[in-house]
């Protein structure tokens, strides 16, 4: 089992309604005061010993190690054609400033975009991953640079309106050459300024085999779940047009899809179809249970399930969101043309890192979340092997928020291998 260590300054400023949930016990705060130089007492203001700068690299030398690891399972039905998949967003720099609020135990040199984008390359080229996936990126060309100097390509989309992030993809150019491409921009058909994309990877080796790659950073707004499952919909029927345009390929999708593993977005994604309309839009993405004060007090799941009202949820759809959910307003349900899999929920993970639907428990970490929003989905003809696990909640705490030190975003990275499934042929010569 490859294990990879990565450390991070701890940083718990005291704040009222968090510092409780960050040790486990009174003697943890003790023994964590007398180390870190915090207070003891909880309080609502902060004293001048937080802005001590020999406190801080005090700290800073301390630290915390963040372990990950992969984990592997045994397919059968794998063939020897596989590649890796990374799904990453890290988070623009534009957005870093303009919500610094976030971040309130984050030092500013773990935001300052020099050190976070030293930091997330490193982060991507220790796993090596034959394709990226990136999302929230304002500074594709810094990015770009370092990528071209390991050996990969890649193509951007840019959000539409006054956003400057949008989406990147990025291949091992000495693995896969790119013959077919879509930028999706939902500006076009009503869906804010968020932006997708699609990417038609041939191998160079492995007979030619070719693959869909999609890339998507859905809306944040959790109240609006009709524009979310809108962006979705419509980047699954541009793939299914693709897919079935190269003879039906087999897709991976990934990004930051800004709805829980417990919400009905996901279910959509994972099953055939959705009759949202037994959902209420404002709860469809199931993001309104992940404040951390909600999710450490809840403990038995990291968010609230989604929330079904049945038929009293007709009411809160009106004609104009059903059009925005499924492209017409006499919908009542929304279909999935693949059969898509979460390759996390597919490699089962230790408790410590994963929840009741076997995803983990937390992809995203800043004061005012703490839950998963980030996956690497797989349709037919493919199985995931392994994937890289993600962190437990209490070592997560104990960082005090995402950017840290040795991890360069408020999400976390997620890394899946994924192989081809072996055709008849292959299965009788072996």
């Amino acid at each position: 089992m490859a294990t990879t260590f990565l450390s991070c300054g701890p940083f718990l400023r005291q704040h009222s309604h968090f510092s409780k949930f960050f040790f486990s016990s009174s003697k943890d705060a003790a023994d964590a005061s007398s180390t870190s130089s915090l207070p003891k007492s909880t309080t609502t203001s902060y004293t001048r010993r937080w802005y001590n700068p020999s406190s801080r690299r005090q700290l800073n030398e301390e630290g915390v190690q963040i372990l990950r690891h992969w984990i592997e399972a045994d397919q059968p039905s794998a063939s020897e054609e596989k590649f890796s998949v990374v799904s990453y967003n890290i988070l623009a720099e534009r957005n870093t400033w303009k919500h610094r609020g976030l971040y309130p135990n984050v030092p500013s040199p773990y935001l300052k975009w020099n050190h976070r984008k030293r930091v997330i390359c490193e982060e991507l080229l220790m796993w090596n991953p034959d394709i990226i996936c990136l999302q929230e990126v304002d500074k594709y060309f810094d990015v770009s640079e370092i990528m071209e100097k390991a050996g990969y390509v890649g193509s951007y989309t840019r959000r539409t309106g006054d956003a400057i992030d949008g989406c990147a993809i990025f291949w091992k150019a000495d693995k896969f050459r790119l013959i077919d491409e879509e930028s999706i921009k939902f500006k076009m058909f009503n869906l804010r300024d968020n932006v997708a994309q699609l990417s038609v990877l041939e191998m160079f080796k492995a007979n030619s085999r070719r693959l869909l790659i999609g890339n998507i950073h859905v809306l944040y707004n959790p109240s609006r779940g009709d524009v979310k499952l809108g962006q979705i919909r419509y980047l699954l029927s541009r793939a299914e047009i693709l897919s079935k345009k190269w003879s039906n390929l087999p897709f991976v999708l990934a990004g930051d899809f800004n709805s829980t593993p417990e919400s009905a977005i996901y279910k959509f994604l994972s099953s055939s179809e959705l009759n949202f309309m037994s959902y209420d839009r404002r709860e469809l993405s199931g993001q309104s249970g992940c404040h951390p004060a909600k999710v450490l007090g809840v403990k038995k799941e990291v968010c609230t399930p989604f929330f079904c009202l049945g038929s009293q949820t007709k009411g809160l759809w009106t004609e104009e969101e059903v059009k925005v959910a499924t492209g017409s307003a006499d919908c009542k349900v929304v279909t999935n043309p693949f059969r898509l899999t979460s390759s996390y929920a597919t490699i089962k993970g230790p408790t410590t890192t994963r929840g009741s639907t076997d995803e983990p428990l937390a992809t995203s970490y800043h004061s005012k979340f703490l839950g998963t929003v980030d996956y690497i989905w797989y349709s037919d003809d493919l199985i995931p092997i392994r994937v890289v696990d993600t962190v437990p909640i209490d070592i997560l705490l104990k960082t005090g928020g995402l950017p840290c030190e040795k991890v360069g975003s408020d999400h976390l990275p997620l890394v899946s291998e994924i192989a081809f499934i072996r055709t008849s042929e292959e299965s009788n010569s072996q």
